[in-house]
């Protein structure tokens, strides 16, 4: 049987690397980049402490793209061009290859030596036992080299670096799209102004139509940075990000990564969850339903959200205090585009419109290092989101609406009142499909806000966060994700 030779490799790892040859052939680099690049940027350029990098986030967030960006700001800085290494470890001809020897046929490959200072990117490390164990070797012995990897599997590669690579690794996520980032992506952030004056924020609109348009697409399509500059996905996202996504991830990453042997059951599992998205769930639910122990659809869980996939949000009583045993839960996924592609498009008069609306709101907040959010729910209301403070007092909610028909007769929010009236210090907002108002109701200040422009301003508030965070960052080291 014939054997992939050395040379073989060396010429594949030469192909990947086209800027070796010509500066202008960095892939991707006509691309607009995301919002988190600078931050990216910061942290991938810094040789101090001595760490890897290890870029994680789910499929098609654009984590490639972010990579060889990177490449090209770097060959713009003057760095030479062959001290950039690219190694795509899905590749076929790497298969049985540990670290160690990609990163000798890297070196031969760029004809380099590793007391120089080179760049080395693993692009979906995931694939490789004990990565964390050979990653940290190379970072402790090799000084002089940057390692940057990326990985699908966002728990699961935080877990291991966590516990093998302390002090060696530090972790950066990327998220599925922001509205925000969706609006400057297209050139069409100029829809909202924002006008930042001290503790006060005023956010504008002129075309609220407009931007509600535009908020349906990113509901439907735009939480890939690929699926807004491609026509094909536009007419046919269900094939795209349910063959190219989701399918990979469940039929593939999933199994792999955590031996699972029944694959059906955990596909049943994510669709019944995608579609009920933003609703109130429980374990016993579900394995009534579907037959599967409560134990095994509880991993099941866990391995999705480490896939970045969905995220569960606990259940809070009439008076914002935790349950002891909590046996309800809500799942939404982290990007609502996944339940459109799965199901259907929907339009702005859907009925699917309040589920993904909450769904695209929790999205948003999914990108914050620091909220803890939560839902209220008792015996005869419900308030969608309940964000704690370190004295596990409510400090702020949201009621999620599409519809104007709530600040036009403020009345019909019983359980906003009696949530209020429980908790007179919690700032409220409530969503509306276009309109914007300021209003004392229930002893309290009530903001209404278009969902899509809370969206945005979410989005916009902590993606700058961020940055002044990482600018502010005398170390360059963000906090674990």
């Amino acid at each position: 049987m014939k054997e992939v030779t050395d040379d073989e490799i060396i010429v594949k790892i030469g192909a990947t690397n086209p800027w070796w040859r010509d500066c202008d052939k960095v892939p991707f680099s006509r691309y607009r980049a995301r919002r988190y690049f600078n931050q990216f940027l910061g942290l991938a350029r810094s040789r101090t402490p001595n760490r890897a990098l290890i870029l994680m986030g789910p499929r098609r967030v654009g984590k490639t793209v972010v990579v060889f960006h990177f490449i090209k700001q770097m060959i713009e800085d003057g760095v030479e061009p062959r001290h950039l290494v690219y190694l795509d470890l899905q590749q076929p001809l790497y298969n049985g290859l540990s670290l160690e020897k990609l990163l000798e046929f890297a070196l031969r490959a760029a004809q380099v030596e590793p007391s120089e200072q080179i760049t080395i990117c693993f692009d979906e490390i995931q694939y490789l036992r004990q990565w964390e164990v050979h990653l940290k070797i190379l970072v402790d012995n090799n000084p002089h080299i940057k390692f940057i990897a990326t990985g699908s599997a966002a728990a699961a590669l935080k877990l291991k670096s966590q516990e093998s690579g302390a002090g060696r690794f530090t972790e950066f996520l990327l998220p599925p799209l922001t509205f925000y980032e969706f609006l400057d992506l297209l050139d069409e952030s100029e829809l909202v102004k924002v006008h930042d004056g001290g503790e006060k924020q005023l956010v504008v609109t002129e075309d609220i139509d407009r931007l509600n348009d535009l908020f349906v697409d990113y509901l439907n399509y735009g939480g890939y940075p690929e699926a807004l500059f491609s026509d094909e996905v536009k007419s046919d996202p269900s094939r795209y990000i349910r063959s190219d996504i989701i399918d990979k991830v469940l039929l593939k990453d999933l199994p792999s990564l955590y031996g699972i042997q029944d694959i059906q059951e955990l596909n049943s599992l994510f669709t019944n969850l995608a579609y009920n998205t933003a609703n109130e769930l429980s374990l016993g639910d579900l394995s009534q339903k579907s037959g599967v122990a409560k134990n095994t659809l509880k991993k099941y869980i866990e391995y999705l959200e480490s896939a970045f996939l969905i995220r569960i949000v606990h259940r809070l009583d009439h008076n914002s205090k935790r349950f002891q045993r909590a046996t309800n839960f809500k799942v939404y996924l982290t990007n609502p585009t996944m339940r459109c592609a799965l199901f259907s498009p929907v339009a702005a008069d859907s009925q699917e419109m309040g589920a993904l609306v909450e769904t695209a709101v929790f999205s948003q907040w999914f990108h914050s290092m620091y909220a803890e959010l939560h839902y209220s729910r008792w015996q005869n209301g419900e308030v969608d989101i309940v964000n704690l403070n370190n004295l596990q007092k409510p400090v702020w909610a949201v009621e999620v609406k599409w519809s104007d028909q709530f600040e036009d007769n403020p009345s019909k929010l019983e359980s906003l009142k009696e949530f209020c009236t429980r908790n007179p210090k919690c700032s409220i907002k409530v969503t509306t499909r276009t309109k914007h108002s300021v209003k004392n109701l229930f002893g309290t200040t009530i903001q209404f806000i278009p969902a899509s422009v809370y969206c945005y301003i979410l989005g916009y508030n902590i993606i700058r966060g961020k940055e002044r965070f990482f600018e502010f960052s005398a170390a360059n080291v963000p906090p674990n994700e």
